[in-house]
């Protein structure tokens, strides 16, 4: 039982919490009782942190206790009872070194400096100067007396990051937060943070609730990338969260990447940011020469039939070779791909939700949506007319050893899941990767092979044409520029628009185009969606209970593929062996908070009552992967 006698609590277990503050009453009607143990008299959750806790629990209609486990690392008593000395003092201001290349580069730093607050998308320049530009950004940051806080994806980009804060500020003037940097560690450099000893802050998405003082600027790095969502309920994305920050802290915020995402756009597009780009000279200046290889050219290459690799990348990997390292981008095992039109390569959409139309087994047979369920047994292409449906892969994986006996003097490298390398040198070497796990080549690539760009253009997700350009201007960008040779590759249809994005360089008109058609379909991020997944008995109940806003569409609910036991489960997949539904939420602008508070306190009342299924239920906001 959980009695309460006396102030004592009899029965049950003891629940950590947080103090927050002392009331001379209570608005809680049940008995009370005492505090067991005051483990520990560090303030470690304040009330700006609690404040941004409870707004991202209310966004992605998640519970305070989940995001406080996100944002307050586990308490460790060694690296408590340390001291922490008193704050450095504030660097000077930093001259704008390569930030000059972009058309407001200055004086974006030169607001930061003043103790502005600017809001921008930046699309960096290819090559290994961004690093040293955010480092820049930081220092201008801490020149005003303020903190920054700086969210990369993984731990190489951090590493790059930190590197260059070292060089440029030295020793003691920031903290480097990741999860895998060890429980002690970790804490010792978070309380560091929050009792004001560091005013700067690298990491990855554990840091993005760092409690930076007098926070003057968010920089995220790189938001198309996947690991920016966290895995954990109630699944928050880092540029979401400092949004948040931006807005409720009034302080400056910075979205930088290579490449551009369609929230980035709609950011700009909605004037809350300004973009922060370079000029098309100076851009053709920084860029690799671009090539193309498409279907016509693959079926009159009889080296491409035979050795399934057309001449034209024979030839550039070979010319390559002879001044430095050849980087060759495979895509992963797993990209499943997704129907489309065999005659113009439209994707082939459900005519009543515009959602991803499926075989409903792998004989072929009727077509059903992957959104809502419908089944479709009359199918045409919208664009050309035709009636034939085929996946959207051509040929098939390239491998490290068939280069290898093709180049049989040349050394091969290989970075993957296996072994993820960070550098390679200069000289002449094979490097073939998986996207994300390219290694930083000294003097840069001398030539880059995007290979099976239909595996990637042709996965069954809303993103995949936005994904794949990311990736290609990914690896592309640590290639040389086009003065010095640099060139790049690419086997896809080079009428498809996120290939002729790469050739001309230009991400974020591919963005500002995709987010014109997302609009014209109601695809996020325009329209706002929530996915709720679970046993059949547990999304029927939920959707059941929940108030959904008037202007709410219900897609499905769909049958999830069951995970086979013994074999890797992805985030958010059912439990092995279990069977379980989604059903997608779809509201348009400016329902998205109603949504979430709607699917919030259904979760909440269910849980009250203790219903079956409580552990099937899961409700995930904007969700990445939709299909």
């Amino acid at each position: 039982g959980r009695n309460v006698r006396e102030g004592r609590r009899e029965g049950g277990s003891l629940i950590d919490g947080f103090l927050i503050e002392r009331v001379a009453e209570s608005d809680y009607a049940g008995p009370l009782a005492a505090l067991a143990q005051v483990v520990s008299p560090e303030p470690v959750l304040g009330p700006e942190l609690l404040g941004l806790a409870r707004a991202v629990a209310d966004r992605y209609a998640g519970s305070l206790a989940d995001v406080l486990q996100l944002a307050v690392p586990p308490r460790h008593g060694k690296a408590e009872a340390r001291e922490t000395g008193d704050p450095p003092p504030p660097p000077v201001a930093p001259e704008p070194g390569s930030w000059r290349r972009y058309g407001r580069g200055a004086d974006f730093l030169k607001a930061l400096a003043s103790g502005g607050a600017p809001r921008a998308v930046w699309t960096a320049l290819p090559g290994p100067r961004w690093a040293e530009e955010i480092a820049r950004a930081v220092q201008a940051t801490l020149a005003s007396g303020r903190g920054a806080l700086v969210v990369l994806p993984a731990g190489r980009p951090v590493a790059r990051v930190d590197s260059a804060l070292r060089e440029l500020l030295g020793e003691g003037q920031h903290a480097v937060l990741t999860a895998d940097a060890g429980p002690e560690r970790r804490y010792r450099e978070w309380l560091a943070v929050r009792r004001g000893a560091v005013r700067a802050v690298v990491g990855t998405r554990a840091a993005m609730f760092a409690p930076v003082r007098d926070l003057g600027l968010v920089v995220v790095w790189d938001d198309g990338d996947s690991s920016h969502s966290d895995d954990r309920a109630p699944f928050p994305h880092v540029r979401e969260v400092l949004e948040l920050r931006s807005s409720r802290d009034k302080c400056a915020f910075l979205l930088g990447s290579w490449s551009c995402t369609v929230e980035a756009a709609q950011l700009v597009e909605s004037g809350w940011a300004a973009p922060l780009v370079a000029d098309r000279e100076q851009v053709r200046a920084s860029a690799p020469l671009v090539r193309t290889v498409g279907d016509a050219e693959l079926a009159r290459d009889e080296a491409a039939r035979a050795a399934r690799l057309p001449s034209l990348a024979w030839q550039v990997v070979r010319d390559g070779l002879r001044h430095g390292p050849v980087l060759v981008q495979v895509p992963r095992r797993g990209y499943v791909p997704r129907l489309a039109c065999a005659r113009c390569r439209e994707p082939a959409r459900c005519r009543w939700c515009a959602g991803p139309l499926q075989a409903q087994d792998a004989g072929g047979g009727a077509l059903c949506c992957g959104w809502c369920g419908r089944e479709e047994g009359a199918w045409h292409c919208p664009e050309c007319g035709g009636f034939r449906l085929r996946a959207q892969v051509v040929g098939a994986r390239r491998t490290a050893e068939e280069l290898g006996r093709a180049f049989p003097t040349v050394p091969v490298r290989t970075s993957g899941r296996e072994q993820v390398l960070d550098t390679v040198s200069g000289a002449p070497a094979l490097v073939v990767s998986t996207p994300g796990a390219e290694p930083v080549a000294e003097g840069g690539y001398a030539t880059a092979l995007l290979l099976d760009g239909w595996a990637m253009l042709g996965r069954p997700d809303l993103r995949a044409g936005e994904d794949a350009l990311r990736r290609w201007i990914g690896a592309s960008a640590l290639v040389r520029d086009q003065g010095a040779g640099g060139t790049v590759v690419v086997v896809a249809e080079p009428t498809l628009r996120p290939v002729q994005a790469l050739v001309r360089w230009d991400p974020v008109g591919h963005a500002v185009r995709e987010l014109a058609e997302r609009a014209e379909l109601g695809f996020p991020p325009v329209s706002r969606m929530a996915a709720v997944s679970g046993t059949a008995e547990a999304v029927a109940e939920l959707l059941a209970d929940a108030e959904l806003p008037r202007d709410a569409e219900v897609l499905g609910p769909v049958p999830i593929p069951v995970t086979d036991a013994g074999r890797p489960r992805k985030v958010g997949a059912p439990p092995p062996g279990e069977r379980w539904e989604r059903a997608l939420v779809r509201v348009p602008p400016g329902s998205g908070a109603a949504l979430a508070a709607a699917l919030k306190s259904a979760l909440a009342a269910r849980m009250a009552r203790g219903g079956s299924g409580l552990e099937a239920a899961r409700v995930r906001i904007d969700p990445l992967d939709i299909g």
